[in-house]
């Protein structure tokens, strides 16, 4: 059977490396041309003039039906990547949680009953890692020989979390392997005892979750992980950085030759911790960790972005209704921890980053999608507009502006963290595997979305 084509012309083509104006033809669900001028035989042509075209963006990281703080995150895998597509982002990679007692296949196997067959956009999978010894050692072998060569480690959650030793260890087996690791740095004992000192004082609502959470609990943990991983020789991923502290932790370290990748999310670069004191309980909306920081650290931020020292900008969607978050109007502590993010991620890089001067395109590309794709060992099937390249796509209208709302979102929420915020740029189509799957923010393809086997993390220079 002849695949379908679908021919795009006059578009702007952005990459980590610049922006050109070409067509692209796609055939069946890969990219087959990319020039000028071009024309195809029985293609659907798609008149994108005046428009960006993107590779599609990628998400790293997002938690998608989870069970957590005894409740189950609002959106899951059907609802979280509608929201995920209807914003551009054509392929997430989630958290699938190695419980204590259970094997990593066992985890693993958890996951794809959740996720497949029900997604809009494609999936992988990132493996937490809650325990460590010989068999699971042994499992890590087949495991990434399988596709999943990135994996989550905790330093904090008495659930989920390795201690210092175990972390060591871990580290330098995925070395051995081709494997890599991205870790929550908050130092647990640090938060536990300064839990402790805000209830002493009767500190119970949303402002006391910063006060029990500050800068340096983060820049500790980032600068012991640092140490571990030098000491095992291995590449390591510094997810959420949320602190100038801690980035200036990494700026060391690398001054050292110490191989050291930094994710930041949308929520540290825009919002600051004034909103824990929103009255009526509307703080705890906020809670997330690591919690909000002050205007300087997003500055110090964007300024890493802009320099590129950051390598992405993901999430960590954890989605929660206003009657979940109302579990901890009493006790700051019982608030579920997160928010949404999937959906307006790259709107409001577009917006507050490259039309307000912060980064460039070519950055924006990187950070959203080109990086993603070569840290979790999908480029270039994923993250560029090349031929042989997976046909995902976004067509970015830089000229539509808007303004995000709880009525206008797509994910399974009751607020929007941005209400009322003026954006600029909307991604007009939305090809996923050469599909049509949204248009104008509203889903219009099936959940035809695929499981992604991946490589393992590109070289340093190629971030470069």
């Amino acid at each position: 059977m002849e695949q379908m084509k679908t021919l795009l012309k006059g578009g702007r083509v952005v990459s980590g490396q610049g922006v050109k104006k070409a067509d692209v033809l796609i055939e069946g669900s890969r990219i087959a041309q990319v020039g000028n001028d071009l024309s195809a035989e029985g293609a659907m042509v798609v008149d994108i003039s005046g428009k960006l075209l993107f590779p599609g963006f990628i998400d790293a990281h997002t938690h998608f039906d989870l069970a957590v703080a005894g409740t189950v995150t609002a959106d899951d895998f059907e609802t979280g990547t509608k929201a995920a597509v209807s914003g551009g982002t054509t392929t997430v990679v989630d958290f699938a949680t190695q419980y204590r007692g259970e094997t990593l296949k066992e985890a693993l196997d958890n996951w794809h009953k959740k996720a497949d067959d029900r997604c809009y956009c494609n999936y992988g999978f990132h493996l937490a890692i809650s325990e460590f010894n010989e068999e699971i050692s042994r499992e890590l072998e087949e495991v990434t020989a399988e596709g999943v060569t990135s994996f989550k480690l905790y330093m904090i959650y008495d659930d989920n979390m390795l201690d210092d030793g175990s972390i060591y260890r871990v580290l330098k087996r995925l070395t051995e392997l081709g494997g890599i690791a991205g870790v929550h740095c908050e130092n647990s004992d640090l938060v536990k005892s300064m839990v402790r000192e805000q209830k002493e004082l009767g500190h119970l609502s949303p402002s006391a979750h910063p006060a029990s959470r500050p800068p340096l609990v983060e820049a500790e943990a980032v600068g012991r992980l640092l140490k571990i991983a030098r000491l095992a020789n291995a590449p390591i991923i510094v997810v959420h950085l949320s602190t100038e502290a801690g980035l200036k932790e990494v700026q060391m370290a690398r001054k050292e030759g110490q191989e050291v990748y930094l994710e930041t999310c949308p929520q540290y670069l825009l919002l600051d911790d004034s909103v824990y004191e929103k009255p009526d309980f509307e703080g705890g909306r906020y809670v997330i960790a690591p919690p909000l920081r002050k205007k300087s650290d997003q500055e110090a931020l964007w300024g890493a972005l802009n320099a590129d020292q950051i390598q992405t900008v993901s999430t960590d969607h954890c989605s929660f209704t206003l009657g979940q978050k109302a579990a901890g109007r009493e006790d700051f502590t019982k608030i579920p921890g997160g928010m949404a993010g999937v959906e307006t991620r790259p709107v409001l890089i577009y917006t507050y980053g490259v039309k307000e001067g912060r980064i460039t395109l070519e950055q924006m590309c990187r950070l959203l999608s080109e990086n993603p794709a070569k840290l979790y060992g999908m480029y270039p099937q994923k993250g560029a507009i090349e031929p042989g390249s997976d046909a995902d796509l976004v067509v970015w209208n830089p000229e539509e502006d808007w303004v995000l709302s709880a009525e206008n979102q797509a994910a399974n929420v009751d607020y929007q963290t941005y209400e009322g915020w003026p954006v600029f740029g909307k991604p007009e189509k939305v090809y996923v595997n050469g599909v049509l799957t949204a248009e104008n923010g509203s889903v219009c393809g099936g959940k035809d979305g695929r499981y992604v086997r991946r490589k393992g993390c590109m070289p340093w220079h190629h971030f470069m």
